[in-house]
């Protein structure tokens, strides 16, 4: 057998090898994900697209072919909480390329305006160029970090008060892009789930979460202060 025979003969051979060793990754990668979820009291699926429409802005409705893969949900600090691999295409044939972005949200009570908070970046200052939205609040120090979009200004004025900013302005927060919309606050990074960062992104959520004044709830029909609603907390 010569050279050229060889290659011909071994190449369908590498192929399979190549597609087990995907196989045993991923099932490697998935008994990972189980096993936190169990210890940690949470679920696991594999799949569940019903998480791909939970909100609109970004990394949301780009692309085609988008799914929520390694779909954890459970409660985090008492709230309602879940992560998974938001992933979509762009292109088409051999230009096809598949994206990730590990998102974690958590379940809001009621209905809010839209607030997204983003770090200031050339993307940023790209959009603003471009007529983007960007809220000024009271704090310099934050105005420069992000770039905040509100649906309602006076919602997000309220949402973002001093406590909150200086919260938001901590090492473990301040690259860390979040938004309100609708009956979820989500916040995302590129790449696949990761669970070491899990608990942090989560906990900055839920902090955001409990800053909300009862004032902004109240003018949205919610109010946590009821006895019924201290119960669900």
């Amino acid at each position: 057998m010569n050279g050229a025979d060889a290659i011909v003969y071994l190449a369908p051979l590498l192929g399979l090898a190549l597609l087990g060793v995907g196989w045993w990754l991923q099932h490697q990668r998935r008994q990972q994900l189980r096993q936190w979820a169990q210890r940690n009291g949470w679920a696991y699926a594999d799949r569940d697209d019903s998480y791909v429409r939970i909100q609109r802005g970004q990394p949301f409705e780009q692309g085609h072919d988008r799914r929520a893969t390694e779909v954890l949900t459970g409660r985090f600090e008492g709230m309602p909480a879940v992560s998974f691999d938001y992933r979509w295409q762009t292109g088409s044939g051999k230009e096809e390329t598949t994206h990730h972005a590990h998102v974690v949200a958590i379940a809001l009570p009621a209905y809010l305006p839209t607030l997204e908070v983003t770090p200031e970046g050339l993307g940023a200052r790209f959009a603003k160029m471009l007529g983007a939205q960007d809220m000024q609040l009271e704090s310099e120090d934050f105005n420069r970090a992000y770039r905040v979009a509100a649906g309602d200004q006076r919602t997000g004025h309220a949402v973002l008060h001093p406590r909150l900013m200086e919260r938001l302005l901590r090492p473990d927060a301040v690259r860390t892009p979040w938004r309100i919309e609708g009956t979820w606050i989500v916040s995302w990074t590129a790449g696949s789930t990761d669970l070491s960062l899990l608990a942090s992104r989560l906990g900055l959520l839920t902090a955001v979460v409990r800053s909300i004044p009862r004032h902004v709830w109240l003018d949205h029909g919610y109010d946590p202060s009821s006895p019924e609603n201290l119960r669900k907390a």
